[in-house]
């Protein structure tokens, strides 16, 4: 049997090794090379010592007060991927869906594959996501195969320039994720402490200001380009083109804003089953 203070001292060695000390920004257009690769779980802490948490270890938990690992992607080895599909909304968002009760940035059609299919995902949601679509939360919570992580609350860069989001101030970093967390927390499901950066953008005082939440920020190898795309044949092959085992697939569930990646998801799953990939939860990945 293993001796279980020695399990211990690897965990923590484990969390040092993964906790980024580098501060190297991360360019719009695709997550940095710099980021860090892990090849397990990052779980190593509970959440009940964060502000917002429940007293669950959750996955991607980390050890709060430190600066958190930043994860591009899982093993290389086997044939595991991730499906991440980003949900979100800014307050200029929210404003045309008051000018126009047509519109929808929860791509349904999206979360009908995935159930018909039986594929996991992970969904990072942003607070204001969450509340202008409470259903959809609801839905996505009562899948066990789904898993929600944190795109902080209303979409804003937390370095600029940054696309064309409007920027975050410093001071109010902490408390945006943190009252995420609190605003995806009652709808139960598998939560996680997951949480990506609007636009993949973030800089040293980024991860700072995470540092007291305990979580892993987590960007992708694979972006697929959808919310620009004006077709879904070139997000279908970015997608297979940049796929590998390990990878995190980077997709949105905006559906005015991403309005072909429902029709490119089939084919992207096809693709996957033809290379022997497997989608798995975020969770399962870096286990």
């Amino acid at each position: 049997m293993r001796n279980p203070v020695i399990l211990v001292l690897a965990a923590c060695l484990f969390l040092t090794a993964c906790t980024s000390s580098s501060g190297a920004s991360q360019p719009a257009a695709r997550p940095s090379s710099d980021a860090v690769a892990v090849t397990a779980d990052p779980v190593t802490a509970t959440a009940s010592s964060t502000p917002s948490a429940s007293p669950a270890v959750l996955p991607g938990a980390t050890r709060p007060g430190s600066v958190p690992p930043v994860v591009d992607n899982g093993p290389r080895i086997g044939n595991r991927v991730a499906l991440t599909f980003d949900a979100d909304m800014t307050d200029t968002m929210l404003r045309r869906l008051a000018a126009d009760p047509t519109l929808s940035f929860a791509n349904r059609k999206v979360i009908d594959i995935l159930e018909r299919t039986g594929t996991p995902a992970t969904f990072f949601l942003t607070g204001e996501w969450v509340e202008a679509y409470p259903d959809v939360t609801r839905r996505l919570a009562a899948n066990p195969a789904f898993e929600l992580a944190n795109h902080t609350y209303r979409h804003q860069a937390f370095k600029s320039p940054c696309y064309n989001l409007p920027s975050i101030a410093p001071a109010q970093m902490t408390e945006d994720v943190a009252h995420t967390f609190d605003v995806i927390a009652p709808y139960g499901g598998r939560q996680t402490r997951y949480f990506r950066f609007p636009g993949l953008c973030y800089d040293d005082a980024a991860l700072q200001a995470l540092a007291p939440l305990g979580v892993t920020v987590v960007q992708g190898d694979v972006v697929s380009g959808d919310p620009n795309a004006t077709a879904a044949q070139p997000i279908v092959q970015a997608v297979l083109t940049g796929v590998r085992p390990g990878s995190i697939v980077i997709m949105h569930i905006t559906e005015a804003n991403a309005r072909f990646t429902d029709e490119a998801l089939q084919p992207i799953l096809d693709g996957l089953r033809a290379r022997g990939l497997r989608p798995v939860p975020l969770s399962d990945l870096f286990r």
